[in-house]
């Protein structure tokens, strides 16, 4: 649809019913992408309206939001009409894109059981499709670029297309490829996705580039054979003529082309790649011709083509949200969440001190986290996926004297421990970390899921690490948090429902650094449990208690410093010590290991068992199901301990 002005405002479609999904004839005929090459311009957009029912409808179906999905797929189906995949290499940076390439890839199946286990293990791994894994983003250019120079050392021919969007345009990789790319000049073509979104916190200030009649003729002639060997004939004859007017020609050609493009197109073109755009991405037409046009070009060197396209799906928009929020369409109210009793926390303690500030990185934000945006308003600054900025960010307002709590999802964590090690932890500033979604994550998989941290926080001198066991103790350590201004640390929490049922007003109250706590206290065996894993050991402890055997149980609730009195006393009292952590080898259990032998525990006769996450990702699929995967259910810990008291034959009627 276009305004008055000219200017696109977005295509208006009748959705089908997400409950009700129509005929899709033409989809159920596309087995591989080469079915797409004879299909004319009417029946890739009947394709494209096909592909949407059929995601609107599984999204009914599952707990998969395809909001990013929804937005690129008439691209997608471009994309695959142009270029010859499998061999011509098509590259995602974010996996939540890539739902329409799996439809058209053959398979259509995996997409529909999204939510299961089998549907997700090979859905995000490398296969013949997919050159390279997609994770959350900055990826696909760097590893685009490398297949490109590769190809050439190689003297083959395919093309590599790296597809972006503006969210993961906020992380500095993206740029220092591009850089790299313009540099070396190999052949390959960027798609940026501009789906009219930033995670900047005032939206109406962003600019927005704009599709209309000129915008999309300008990006047809730019991407033109005609125009590019005009333009490579007028470097010759510039380069031939000397005196400079080689480099005068091409500014006055940056600068013209930067005049009729959008905000910002001249960055592209520093950086040494082509730009054309702007792009209707809801116009099959308009997406094959460019793309038909560039994918033409033998010697183009880097190219990007800027697509405009629009999240103006209504329905997935009302569900996406309602996900989110753990909240189903009828209106039924949501389960408490760690986010929200944590959020409630620090609100109380941010009345109480003016000094704290909250720094939010990583892919979209909770909606808990918006009640703390609003309580906070100047004081809460959210970035993006730009997690080392954060933690740097998080840094200089510690040393301006403030108290930033930095919020960052485990999985997004890791693309900035060069930071949290050097610009934080070696210089003993007192960054507060917030790691959300610690340990599984349900259907978003491995690529989501946070099972390092514990480990790669742990190993830091100074930093100390704590996770609460319930939502009372999270409350608990946001104040304690508050309190440290000597050193950082952090606190990690998981995804979903708390633990406890009955929720408790919120009392500031501090966690002495280093104690830990036991729950409950029996003579047979010791489970140590760290974070929510607490909570299993006392469904396997009540398993237990009807065989007749008595078990303590401990909440660490530090790894890093560990409490020595508590692990000597359970070492001392007990034949048998299990300690339990919802993260990977080399964690918690690492840390009571190198303990209680080097303080001569293990010598004195005390049997230590660990339980952690096994060595290997584990993907997509309901948490129950996971965490059986995974060996710590309550069954698997009490299995564990029966097992080590020579009780097997009951310990495999638990497994049963």
């Amino acid at each position: 649809m276009w305004s008055e002005n000219g200017e696109y405002c977005g295509d208006v479609r009748c959705l089908p019913n997400a409950d009700e999904k129509g005929p899709t004839p033409i989809l159920d005929m596309i087995e591989s992408p080469m079915h797409l090459k004879n299909l004319t311009s009417k029946e890739l957009r009947q394709l494209a309206d096909e592909i949407q029912s059929e995601l609107l409808h599984t999204m009914s179906k599952t707990q998969k939001p395809f909001k990013a999905s929804l937005s690129v797929v008439e691209l997608t189906v471009a994309i695959h009409h142009v270029f010859n995949s499998p061999v011509d290499k098509i590259l995602w940076d974010m996996e939540d894109q890539t739902y329409p390439h799996k439809l058209l890839t053959g398979r259509r199946d995996l997409v529909r059981n999204a939510k299961t286990l089998d549907g997700l293990t090979s859905y995000t791994c490398r296969s013949t499709f997919d050159p390279f894994g997609a994770g959350h983003g900055c990826s696909s250019i760097s590893s685009g670029l490398g297949m490109a120079v590769a190809r050439d050392i190689k003297g083959k021919k395919d093309r590599i297309v790296s597809v972006i969007s503006n969210e993961t345009t906020m992380a500095g990789q993206v740029y220092e490829a591009m850089s790299n790319a313009g540099y070396l000049d190999s052949n390959m073509v960027v798609i940026l996705n501009d789906c009219h979104h930033s995670s900047q916190m005032k939206l109406e200030h962003v600019p927005k580039a704009s599709i209309n009649a000129v915008s999309s003729t300008l990006s047809k002639l730019q991407s033109s054979k005609i125009f590019r060997k005009f333009r490579e004939l007028a470097k010759v004859l510039t380069k031939k003529i000397g005196g400079g007017m080689h480099e005068w020609a091409a500014k006055i050609d940056e600068y013209a082309r930067g005049m009729m493009g959008p905000t910002g197109s001249t960055l592209f073109e520093e950086l040494g790649l082509y730009y054309i755009g702007p792009v209707d991405g809801h116009s099959i037409e308009d997406l094959v011709c460019v793309l038909r046009e560039v994918a033409s070009l033998n010697s183009m060197g880097p190219v990007l083509v800027h697509v405009i396209t629009n999240e103006h799906h209504k329905v997935e928009e009302d569900y996406h949200t309602s996900l989110l929020n753990n909240e189903p369409l009828n209106g039924n109210s949501r389960p408490q969440t760690y986010s929200d009793h944590f959020v409630e926390a620090l609100i109380t303690e941010s009345r109480k001190d003016e000094d704290i500030v909250v720094v939010h990185a990583g892919m979209g934000m909770e909606p808990s986290f918006q009640l703390l945006k609003d309580n906070l308003t100047d004081k809460f600054f959210h970035v993006g996926m730009a997690e080392q900025h954060a933690v740097t960010f998080s840094a200089g307002l510690a040393c301006g004297g403030l108290k930033p709590f930095c919020i960052i999802p485990s999985a997004f964590l890791q693309r900035a421990y060069d930071q949290v090690v050097h610009d934080v932890d070696r210089q003993k500033i007192p960054v507060r970390f917030a790691i959300t979604s610690a340990g599984l994550v349900g259907s978003d998989g491995a690529t989501h899921s946070g099972p390092f941290d514990i480990t790669f926080m742990s190993c830091l001198p100074n930093m100390i690490v704590m996770s609460p066991s319930d939502e009372t103790e999270l409350a608990r350590m946001v104040n304690t948090a508050v309190n440290i201004n000597d050193r950082p640390v952090c606190f990690r929490y998981p995804r979903g429902a708390v633990a406890l049922t009955n929720h408790k007003p919120y009392v500031g109250e501090s966690i002495e650094i280093g104690r830990g706590r036991v729950l409950v206290e029996g003579k047979d065996i010791a489970f140590l449990g760290f974070g929510s894993m607490v909570q299993n050991c006392l469904r396997a402890h009540n398993l237990l208690s009807k065989l007749g055997i008595e078990v303590t149980v401990a909440d660490a609730r530090f790894c890093k410093p560990l409490d020595i009195k508590l692990i000597r006393m359970l070492c001392k009292n007990h034949r048998f010590l299990i300690t339990v952590e919802e993260g990977s080898v080399g964690g918690f259990g690492a840390h009571v290991a190198r303990f209680i032998s080097l303080d001569g525990l293990l010598d004195a006769g005390i049997k230590w068992r660990p339980i952690t996450l096994p060595d290997n990702y584990i993907e997509g699929a309901l948490p129950q199901e996971q965490l059986a995967l995974a060996g710590l259910t309550g069954n698997h810990i009490a299995a564990t301990a029966l097992n080590l008291l020579g009780r097997t034959r009951e310990a495999l009627l638990l497994m049963c």
